[in-house]
């Protein structure tokens, strides 16, 4: 079971998601490359063509995360970027983001997180999401750890801290009733893959 290729252009994302699979015994290659994205808002969509396109390149089973980001109320366009968070150009520059929502006092938004497994014949599909509040401010140390820019002004629902400013600790026991893709996927691979691959 370990011919598992994570492939993702984003190294922070990478680490994050090692450490999970270690966590439980489980090891993980990485496949340092940027796929393509379908120019829809369909964060399901966009996921299984690029995992169509990373077992083109990898071969062998693979899986691929994709994030939206949905603020709310977002001035004139609500739910804004969704799943064009990364073509918006919101996730690269956090200033211009905090200049436009800066008269807005409802500043709730959410992240919808879809992991996407595809070994060649089987697709399957993880979803994990997380509530919470955009700040007025960027907040936080510089992390390589950081999944995204989006972690220094998102403050997760029961929290005073930005995703950037919690330690690692911190950030995996937040009482924020958030779910996560990755471990949905890995209780899966762990306990359900083996049994339909007869391993």
């Amino acid at each position: 079971m370990n011919d598992l290729t994570y492939v993702t252009g984003n190294y922070g994302k990478y680490l994050s998601v090692k450490e999970h699979f270690e966590n439980e015994g489980l090891i993980i290659n990485y496949c340092d490359f940027n796929l393509d994205e379908l120019d829809i808002n369909d964060i399901s969509l966009i996921s299984k063509k690029k995992a169509l396109d990373a077992y083109k390149i990898v071969k062998s089973p693979v899986f691929v995360a994709d994030t939206g980001f949905y603020i709310k109320n977002y001035p004139n366009n609500p739910n804004y970027p969704g799943a064009f968070v990364k073509r918006s150009g919101i996730s690269s520059n956090i200033d211009e983001l905090l200049k436009v929502m800066k008269d807005e006092k409802k500043r709730d938004c959410y992240f919808l997180d879809c992991l996407t497994f595809y070994d060649g014949s089987l697709f399957y599909q993880f979803y994990g999401k997380s509530e919470g509040v955009l700040s007025t401010e960027k907040r936080g140390e510089d992390l390589k750890r950081a999944k995204s820019n989006l972690w220094y002004v998102f403050i997760p629902k029961n929290s005073v801290k930005t995703l950037a400013e919690m330690t690692d600790y911190e950030r995996n026991n937040r009482h924020d009733d958030h779910t996560s893709a990755t471990l949905k996927f890995i209780d899966w691979y762990k306990n359900e893959y083996a049994k339909i691959k007869k391993w």
